[in-house]
């Protein structure tokens, strides 16, 4: 049978249920404790890097990727369908301006040239039976119009005449009437000579008018396939460096293809590209910055291609100095398009710390301490990052990756 238990062993049973729950929360306590003085170990400043922070300017940019490319560069294209005989500068030749860079089978095209010539010889043949022909005619029309004339004036004469015998009563009015009805005769068969004269003049202008069309045409394509003739010996438009040839001895090549590039290696400009994410930033005429071997070149953007390719934007970037000594065809570059420009701000070298994130937790070098603030961030490019906030010239800040420390409000610095 259950007693129930007195007061005094229930007070007991109490108390000790509260020395245990404190004795637990002793043991927390001190384990916290414990974690934090683990946590607070040194940290040897071999380990890290630091920076002052300085008042200076900063250029927001955004980062491309750059290739050299000469300015100039002439393609040099077969003006005919044809075969590559012989090829006379292989890459990296230097070539003075007309001086020939390779050889093509002209064969085909001078044979076409040939037969042309022969059409335009035989049309012009034709062209000028057409015209004695026509001539011929007019010149026979003309001579029955000047018979007709004369006839004319006869039987005008014949019919004053006629008249003047009936006046004087030595004739009749049917001579009269006949004399009139053949002068009328005469006078409309002369009008339709004058009519055909004039019809086949026209039609004689028309004709020559077509043959000439027919032989201008033939003289225009005679004299651009003679021009590609020419052009077939391909030659160097200007001073400069073979950068590339078609070195396919025997092959056959259309009209309009690339044969050879030389360029002018005296100037150069920088092909990049960029994410289409920035394609409002990359404005014809922005600043740019392209770094070469640590040498920075200023430029502007010259132009912006229309098409976007895979989502990647290419732009050309115009240099001021564009013969500068470091520049070299096909040099892999940094660019650096300028969004914005901050003057007289409060920057510190970019490192491993900045996160690019507006809010920055940043260590601050306070003696034998790194003391943890939070800062905010403005412009940045590759080399600097403007500083907002807790912070004043002259400080010293971690630039290490302080990742692994971020919960701590403080680090020690050890010099070992």
């Amino acid at each position: 049978m259950d007693r129930e238990l007195s007061q005094a062993v229930v007070q007991q049973a109490n108390r000790r249920r509260m020395w245990q729950i404190s004795a637990v929360v002793v043991a927390v306590l001190l384990g916290v404790l414990a974690f934090r003085s683990v946590l607070e170990t040194e940290v040897p400043k071999s380990e890290l890097r630091f920076a002052t922070v300085e008042v200076g300017a900063v250029e927001a940019s955004l980062t491309a990727s750059g290739v050299v490319v000469p300015e100039v560069e002439e393609i040099i294209a077969s003006p005919i369908q044809a075969k590559i005989e012989r090829v006379l500068h292989t890459p990296g030749d230097h070539v003075a301006a007309g001086e020939p860079l390779l050889l093509l089978d002209k064969q085909t095209s001078q044979t076409a040239f040939e037969k042309l010539r022969d059409e335009q010889q035989l049309k012009q043949n034709k062209n000028a039976e057409l015209e004695n022909t026509l001539q011929k005619n007019v010149n026979q029309l003309r001579s029955r119009y000047a018979v007709q004339e004369v006839r004319v004036k006869s039987l005008q004469a014949a019919l004053d005449d006629e008249k003047y015998l009936l006046s004087i009563g030595g004739g009749t009015q049917e001579n009269v009437k006949k004399a009139e009805m053949d002068l009328k005769v005469a006078s409309l068969e002369l009008a339709q000579l004058q009519r055909q004269i004039r019809d086949e003049q026209a039609t004689a202008q028309i004709g020559m008018r077509g043959v000439g069309y027919e032989l201008e045409i033939q003289r225009r394509d005679i004299g651009q396939l003679q021009r590609q003739l020419e052009q077939a010996d391909i030659k160097a438009v200007r001073k400069g460096v073979v950068t590339w040839v078609n070195e396919e001895v025997g092959a056959n090549v259309n009209a309009g293809e690339p044969l050879a590039r030389v360029a002018d290696l005296s100037s150069f400009k920088i092909k990049a590209t960029i994410s289409d994410n920035y394609a409002e930033k990359v404005k014809v005429g922005g600043p740019v910055t392209v770094r070469v071997n640590e040498t920075d070149l200023r430029g502007e953007i010259a132009n912006v291609q229309p098409k976007v390719e895979n989502g990647i934007i290419t732009f050309y970037v115009r240099l001021e100095e564009k013969n500068h000594q470091l520049l070299r065809s096909n040099l892999r570059v940094e660019v650096f398009v300028l969004t914005d420009f901050r003057p007289n701000v409060l920057r510190v070298k970019n490192g491993p710390f900045f996160t690019g994130l507006p809010q920055q937790e940043v260590f601050v070098v306070q003696g034998d301490k790194a003391v943890r603030r939070t800062l905010h961030s403005g412009a940045s490019n590759l080399d600097f990052v403007e500083l907002q906030g807790d912070i004043a010239a002259g400080e010293q800040i971690i630039l290490s990756n302080t990742k692994e420390y971020v919960h701590l409000k403080q680090i020690q610095l050890s010099d070992d």
